[in-house]
């Protein structure tokens, strides 16, 4: 690692495309994400690429589309309405497999809600907000560090798989400012993309970049195509934080922000004598069973925690499958979970499946 700086969230994720080979960079100011805007608006034109605000969402989405089927590496960011207005525009990207990295800073909904942070967008990013049987990856950053260290890895995710990569943040992680740790240099992939529009000069076959497909037949191939490669992805790319793991019997589960604020209560119920553990999901989608499958033999319970209605749960509740009771903590339209609140939780948690036992 190398060089520090103090950097906004919203800034480290511009930082970290450019460093990672974004030179094209198309759309639109909306809190609480605007500052991504703002520094590639200041920092593209430097280093030879291209900013474009766009008329408007819908306009910028098409023009990832666009650059993104030459085979350049592009991004677009918004947050959650205007990602909204970008869902056609994915299902387009990921039914003519156009790799590109968009960023969704969420804030609380549903309408156009207010700009406080939230989790209320895991659905839309997780289970494919477009038209169609499509997926995209979704990363779920923490720190300001891992925005930069996971918007670097969702390049190489997009360009690897021909995928959509998502990095899901919320509003706190993209104002708040922490020291950054930058690499001397990016662990850049570097693919052959021989599907790109780039010219052919009559060397090769024209090549297109389309996701219509008119005859049924053609169109089940190439979604049979898709599916093969989700399962690829299920396998190879499931990341996750496990925490204060090995002794625990009470697990909470949180990703983003709300991970930070859990891993305060577990050191509370530590000073309590309670053992209490975390799951982490870096990646929403896929989603990392894997993590609940090490701890469930000697899980007593599961508290997921979200600033969302519930909308994890319902991954968590498939993971764990019934084998041990889930519970639910979540805080809306803006509102952060409250560390005292959750460990008002772990306690019951704690005296129903533990002490009662002991």
């Amino acid at each position: 690692m190398g060089q520090k700086l103090l950097m906004k969230g919203n800034e480290a994720i511009a930082e970290a495309a450019v460093r990672a080979g974004c030179l094209h960079y198309f759309g639109y100011p909306i809190t609480p994400q605007t500052e991504i805007a703002h520094y590639m608006a200041r920092k593209l034109p430097k280093v030879g690429g291209v900013f474009l605000q766009a008329e408007s969402e819908v306009a910028a989405i098409n023009m990832v589309y666009g650059a993104g089927s030459t085979g350049t590496r592009v991004m677009t960011s918004s947050s959650s309405p205007g990602i909204s207005l970008k869902q056609e525009g994915l299902s387009y990207l990921a039914g003519s497999q156009v790799p590109a990295v968009v960023v969704n800073i969420v804030r609380g909904g549903p309408g156009l809600g207010g700009i406080q942070p939230a989790q209320s967008d895991y659905f839309q990013a997780c289970k494919g907000g477009g038209h169609g049987d499509y997926r995209q990856i979704v990363l779920a950053p923490s720190s300001v560090q891992e925005l930069y260290e996971l918007t670097v890895e969702a390049f190489n995710l997009a360009d690897r798989y021909r995928i959509v990569a998502m990095i899901l943040g919320d509003g706190i992680l993209g104002q708040m400012m922490e020291v950054v740790e930058f690499r001397d240099e990016e662990p850049i992939e570097h693919y052959e993309k021989p599907w790109a529009t780039t010219g052919h000069g009559g060397a090769r076959e024209q090549n297109v970049i389309t996701s219509i497909h008119l005859s049924p037949a053609v169109l089940e191939k190439m979604n049979q195509n898709l599916q093969a490669k989700y399962e690829i992805i299920k396998q190879k790319e499931c990341r996750y934080e496990l925490y204060n793991h090995e002794e625990a019997e009470l697990f909470i589960v949180a990703y983003g922000t709300v991970a930070r604020i859990a891993k305060s209560v577990i050191e509370m119920a530590k000073r309590e004598g309670i053992n209490v553990g975390l799951i982490r999901p870096v990646t929403l989608w896929p989603f990392p069973q894997e993590a609940f499958e090490k701890v469930i033999d000697r899980a007593k319970a599961f508290l997921t925690v979200e600033m969302s209605s519930g909308q994890m749960l319902e991954d968590v509740l498939l993971a764990v499958n019934g084998r041990r009771k889930v519970y639910f903590h979540g805080r809306m339209g803006g509102m952060v979970p409250v560390r005292d609140d959750i460990m008002n939780i772990v306690r019951d948690i704690y005296k129903r499946h533990v002490k009662k036992a002991e």
